[in-house]
């Protein structure tokens, strides 16, 4: 791959990465939003629970891809010799590993649109499934400063 499709390549990625993360949680704070109103109805908390899911498994994909064809090679060395060598160890690490819950977090969320409001209602779990969005919401928030943090030691070493 050329330098120019490098310096191309790699700002769209992220973007992607960033752009499908704030869908996802601006999606659970609009289920957790649908729950909270009483409004179970079937298509109003399906699809932000549906955009939500897919947005973060479309993050999870630009991510990866990008950590395994430019980060790995091109990022990660620059900070792991640089001023903020702890920012990888740590919060790459942390950030890589948190996420992994949201998937299945967002997956069961999304399963849960499946129930019927009176099965919903009978089951008792608007308050867990209301705490369960906050969670899916808190933890892409956590994720994402986490990300800054990261590109903050890679920027400024």
């Amino acid at each position: 791959m050329d330098v120019f499709n490098i310096i191309t390549a790699k700002p769209v990625l992220i973007g992607f990465h960033l752009g499908f993360a704030i869908a996802g949680i601006d999606a659970f704070l609009w289920f957790l939003g649908e729950i909270k109103n009483g409004a179970w109805r079937s298509w109003r908390v399906k699809i932000p629970a549906f955009i939500g899911l897919f947005s973060f498994l479309l993050s999870w994909i630009f991510g990866g891809y990008y950590y395994v064809k430019f980060y790995g090679s091109l990022v990660k060395p620059l900070i792991k010799t640089g001023s903020a060598s702890w920012a990888h160890n740590i919060m790459m690490e942390t950030k890589e590993h948190i996420f992994l819950f949201i998937i299945p977090l967002a997956f069961t969320a999304s399963l849960i649109t499946f129930l019927n409001k009176e099965q919903f209602e009978a089951l008792n779990i608007k308050r867990p499934t209301m705490i369960l969005a906050g969670v899916i919401a808190g933890i892409g928030l956590a994720v994402g400063i986490l990300g800054f943090m990261v590109s903050a030691a890679a920027r400024w070493g």
